[in-house]
C-alpha cells in the first residue's frame, strides 16, 4: 500500500475509486472496500481510497475533544490490511468544503483515472453535499466515470458506522465495539514517568502519554491485550482520574499494569487493545480496599484472555 497526502502526487492511468473519511475502518467499510479491491485486481486496475485528516466535521462544526477513531497513518494501514493499494490523506480545510462536485470528480479524473466510484446509497460531496448520486452519476456520463452503489452493512440489525462505534466507546462497550470494528479498539502512545503510585502499591504501572484527540473507552478497568516491540503481553488496564487519590487530573490517565513483566520501557510505545470491560472506576476507602481489587482484577483479566485468540 502506498499513502499520499496530495493528489498532485499520484498520477494513475485507472483505478476504482472510494471517497470518505473511513475512520475506523468497520467491518462495513472493509465489505466494500473488500469488494472494490478484488474487482479492481480481477481487472488489473488499481483499488484507491481518498480520504480527509482534520475530520471534516471537526473543521466545519468546529468541534474539541477526543473525535478519532483512528490516527492518518493507523486508518491508512488498515485499508491496506482491506487490499487497497493507494491511499490519499487530504487535509480537510474550509477552502476544500468550497469545492464543486464537477471540480472533486475532475480532480479524481486527472490524477486518479478514475473509472468507477464506489459508495454508500447516501454519499455525497461537494459544497453543501451538492455532489449526490444522481448528480454524480450524471457528471459521470459526461466526464467517463461510472458510480457503484454498496449497500449498508448490518450487525445484528444495526447499520454499522463510525459513530455507532464512538457511542460503544462512550459506553465502555469495548467488545461490542470490537464486534463491529472487525478487531479489538486499540489506543497507542510512549511510555512516560508518572507519580509512581502503582510501584509503590506494588503493581508497576505502564502510563501511557495517548493522542487526545483519540477517543478512549468510558472510565473504568478494562482486561486488555498489549504489543510492545512486536511482542504481546496480557494487561490490566486502568482509565481515568484515580479518585482515591483525591487529586483529579484534567484528562483521563491510562495505566496498564502488565502481567508477568518486570522491564523497564519508558520512551517506549505500547499499544493497548481492550478487549473487555471487568468495572467501573472506583473510589476506595483505603489502599488496602484498592490493592485487594487491584488482585482481582487481575485475576478476572487472567480468566477472561484465557479463552482470547
Amino acid at each position: 500500500m502506498r499513502h499520499f497526502h496530495q493528489l498532485q502526487e499520484v498520477e494513475l492511468s485507472e483505478s476504482l475509486v472510494a471517497v470518505g473519511t473511513f475512520d475506523g475502518v468497520h467491518i462495513g467499510h472493509r465489505v466494500m472496500l473488500e469488494q472494490m479491491s478484488r474487482e479492481a485486481h480481477a481487472r488489473g486496475l488499481l483499488a484507491v481510497v481518498v480520504t480527509f485528516f482534520p475530520h471534516p466535521v471537526v473543521v466545519l462544526r468546529g468541534l474539541e475533544g477526543p473525535h478519532y477513531l483512528t490516527l492518518p497513518d493507523e486508518r491508512a494501514r488498515y485499508l491496506g490490511e482491506a487490499g487497497i493499494d493507494v491511499v490519499v490523506t487530504l487535509e480537510f480545510t474550509r477552502e476544500m468544503a468550497a469545492w464543486s462536485a464537477r471540480h472533486f470528480v475532475q480532480l479524481l479524473r486527472a490524477h486518479l483515472g478514475m473509472s468507477e466510484l464506489w459508495a454508500g446509497p447516501d454519499f455525497a460531496l461537494g459544497h453543501n453535499r451538492e455532489g449526490d448520486l444522481p448528480t454524480l452519476t450524471s457528471l459521470g456520463e459526461e466526464l467517463g466515470y461510472r458510480v457503484r452503489v454498496v449497500s449498508p452493512f448490518h450487525h445484528r440489525g444495526v447499520v454499522v458506522s463510525s459513530s455507532r462505534v464512538r457511542a460503544l466507546l462512550a459506553e465502555g462497550e469495548v467488545t461490542e465495539a470490537a464486534a463491529m470494528l472487525g478487531r479489538p479498539y486499540s489506543v497507542s502512545g510512549p511510555v512516560v514517568h508518572g507519580d509512581s503510585r502503582g510501584h509503590i502499591l506494588g503493581f508497576p504501572t505502564a502510563n501511557i502519554d495517548f493522542w487526545p484527540q483519540k477517543i478512549v473507552p468510558a472510565n473504568g478497568v478494562y482486561a486488555c491485550r498489549v504489543w510492545l516491540q512486536g511482542q504481546r503481553y496480557d494487561a490490566v488496564t486502568n482509565l481515568g482520574v484515580r479518585p482515591t487519590f483525591g487529586t483529579l487530573p484534567p484528562l483521563p490517565r491510562m495505566e496498564a499494569y502488565l502481567l508477568d513483566f518486570q522491564q523497564e520501557i519508558y520512551g517506549q510505545t505500547l499499544e493497548v487493545a481492550f478487549i473487555r470491560r471487568l468495572r467501573g472506576e472506583q473510589r476506595f476507602e483505603s489502599v488496602e480496599a484498592l490493592t485487594a481489587q487491584i488482585q482481582r482484577d487481575i485475576q478476572a483479566t487472567r480468566e477472561v484472555l484465557q479463552y482470547e485468540p
